[in-house]
């Protein structure tokens, strides 16, 4: 089984790069092996234009976050934070200074004497970072972090090292499952699905331009809503007809008419880009079956045809289970992938009418 399978990724200095992707996609097998904790069976991993593919992880300039915290128990937190200077041979002035310093960047002045037990999760995580600081590496490497902690402290955490990566213009490579972590502190994302990278981009391009359909499914709460359709072209407009869904796609023009034959297509849309409208003419018809009050906002869960459908809007959206309902998105909105690959497809002008058709991505 092959855990990472050509992956090509250049890190920019200063850039806060997001592996992102399920369970068992390879993330954490490729940040190990820009650790040096893991060789690759073919590829380099260069650093600085210099190749370290079989360089000691001791002597990579690299300092690594673990999942689990990885801290001395027995060691104070001064001293876990110093460690790695004391590793360098440096004096005890010199590091009480580095420790010092870096200690109040992350609010941990006043538990430098305490033991990692008498911490919190998210003070014992800070200790971790403030340890790789202390080694002002070239690079930082994060293993999911943030996975042992609780809601409310995966969010204050989560703003402080973006917050400390803003302050320090430093490189991150961040591994993550969590979506919500990938968009908030990413300046770029990598999302792996198994062991390839199926998108890069920045959160924005990703989120609203998903290269597939597997992109599409897995950002997104709730992800975005696909539908089995056919692309047909009406007169000189092209549609996307399915089960209770007949949808113009904004794409019109001389040429089009005669043009393109009907194809197998996945049409996509985010659920908060869908407004409720009269049933009669919309392009979605759909019924509801369930409405989540999640606060400020609703979800409406609908069926349209075979396919389930959400509706997410603030609340209250005035639906209520069982209603017929239309549905509409603007065409900048919709999103169109092909059938069998489900790689996105988009629209090229054509040079003559023979050459009109959607493009793989």
């Amino acid at each position: 089984m092959t855990a990472v399978d050509e992956v090509w990724l250049d890190v920019a200095d200063g850039e806060f790069l997001v592996l992102l992707g399920p369970s068992g996609c390879g993330k954490s097998t490729l940040l190990r092996m820009i650790a040096g904790l893991l060789e690759p069976s073919a590829g380099r991993v260069l650093l600085d234009d210099a190749d370290i593919t079989h360089t000691p992880p001791q002597r990579r300039d690299l300092a690594m976050v673990f999942q689990s915290y990885a801290l001395y128990p027995h060691l104070s937190v001064g001293r876990n934070i110093g460690f790695p200077l004391r590793a360098r041979g440096l004096s005890k002035a010199a590091i009480r200074a580095e420790v010092a310093k870096v200690a109040a960047m992350v609010d941990l002045t006043e538990l430098l004497d305490r033991k990692p037990r008498e911490l919190s999760g998210g003070q014992r995580q800070r200790v971790a970072l403030a340890r790789a600081l202390v080694r002002d590496p070239g690079a930082f490497l994060m293993d999911e972090p943030l996975s042992n902690l609780d809601a409310k402290l995966r969010a204050t955490t989560r703003a402080e090292i973006t917050a400390l990566h803003r302050r320090l213009g430093a490189t991150v490579v961040y591994v993550t499952h969590d979506q919500v972590e990938a968009m908030t502190m990413a300046t770029r994302i990598a999302l792996l699905n198994e062991g390839r990278v199926e998108q890069t981009g920045t959160p924005a391009e990703v989120y609203d331009e998903p290269a597939s359909v597997f992109v599409a499914r897995f950002l997104g709460s709730p992800p975005m809503n696909l539908l089995d359709a056919t692309l047909h072209t009406a007169g000189n407009a092209l549609m996307a007809r399915g089960p209770e869904l007949d949808v113009a796609l904004g794409i019109e023009g001389p040429g089009i008419e005669g043009g393109l034959p009907d194809r197998a297509v996945t049409l996509g849309v985010r659920p908060e880009h869908l407004k409720v409208v009269p049933p009669e003419g919309a392009g979605f018809r759909a019924q509801v079956t369930a409405v989540e009050n999640l606060g400020g906002d609703e979800v409406a869960h609908c069926r349209t045809g075979s396919a389930q459908v959400s509706v997410r809007g603030p609340r209250p959206l005035g639906l209520s289970t069982g209603d017929r309902v239309g549905l509409s998105a603007r065409p900048e909105h919709l999103h169109l992938f092909d059938a069998g690959s489900g790689r996105r497809l988009v629209w090229q002008p054509a040079a003559s009418p023979a050459d009109v058709e959607p493009t793989t991505v």
